[in-house]
């Protein structure tokens, strides 16, 4: 399989994260959302939106969004599930995924905070204001459903952690103040101990630039 990410996606950070704790043979593929690479074809024939991540699967199939990349490769892997067997405890965990990726992340990726500033001629307070005004309305309604003992569920990793850790990196190199969050801060600092996690972090992508 080849996964095109970019270094800082949140959305390709967590599939990092899955694919190396399912120890998935895969190949990363670096688009450069800078350069505008991810809006020109050839990207475009694989993923029309012009987004990432894209998976490229064995058969030369492409899937978008990762929310269904994780899915697929969960089918594929069901070693160390990601989701539990029980229905509640199961749909709680896409009520708290969704959270971060419906409510948080969509409206402070790059490409919104672009148009804010671009387009719409917010400065650099406003887009800011924006940005920590979208996280902490998020972090403040996950802070009290998290366990951090030492995962978002206890004991084993599940999916919640894959979509909380690239939304915490993200909030912190923007210098949020996470003392509010204790919860999610010792899962991120839980979690980065493993070595999938580890291996996922930007600035561990050497196939691309260093973080900034």
């Amino acid at each position: 399989m080849k996964l095109y990410s970019y270094h800082r996606s949140s959305a390709a950070y967590r599939v990092r994260i899955a694919l190396n704790l399912k120890d998935a043979a895969h190949t990363l593929v670096p688009v450069n959302l800078l350069t505008g690479e991810h809006t020109q074809a050839p990207y475009t024939d694989k993923q029309p939106q012009g987004l990432v991540p894209c998976l490229e699967t064995d058969d030369g199939r492409f899937l978008s969004q990762s929310g269904a990349i994780i899915q697929y490769i969960e089918a594929l892997y069901p070693q160390h599930p990601l989701v539990p067997t029980d229905a509640f405890a199961a749909a709680e965990v896409r009520s708290m995924i969704d959270l971060i990726a419906c409510d948080i992340h969509p409206l402070d990726n790059l490409r919104v905070l672009k148009y804010l500033t671009q387009t719409l001629n917010v400065n650099e307070d406003e887009k800011m204001q924006w940005y920590f005004h979208w996280i902490n309305k998020g972090f403040n309604a996950l802070e009290g459903q998290l366990k951090a003992a030492p995962y978002s569920l206890g004991d084993t990793v599940s999916l919640v952690d894959l979509y909380l850790i690239p939304q915490v990196y993200n909030a912190l190199r923007f210098k949020l103040d996470m003392t509010p969050y204790p919860n999610i801060l010792a899962i991120y600092n839980n979690c980065n101990k493993l070595p999938a996690f580890d291996a996922a972090k930007p600035e561990n992508q050497i196939d691309f630039p260093k973080a900034d």
